[in-house]
């Protein structure tokens, strides 16, 4: 919360991290809010630069739910291949 950019927890990693540290595609955070039992967290952030997903997506969240099963609700904002690249 200090650097006001949005972190993580990754559990492939088992670590903290801060998103846009390897991408450059950071979240800068406006505001945190917490649920009623203080066990889960909601960022409000700008995204700064042309994605959060490591798909390619602006958003994690690009399929919604539907009756025939989910559908994709935005299309690719970059190319991942140039943006992330595998760790060891």
């Amino acid at each position: 919360m200090r650097s006001g950019c949005a972190t993580y927890y990754s559990r492939s990693r088992r670590s903290l991290w801060k998103k846009g540290e390897s991408s450059g595609h950071v979240q800068k955070i406006h505001e945190i809010l917490v649920d009623c039992d203080l066990d889960a967290v909601i960022y409000k952030v700008e995204q700064l630069g042309p994605g959060a997903c490591h798909t390619g997506h602006r958003s994690c969240f690009f399929r919604r739910v539907a009756a025939a099963g989910l559908e994709e609700t935005e299309t690719i904002a970059f190319d991942p291949e140039g943006v992330y690249s595998k760790q060891a």
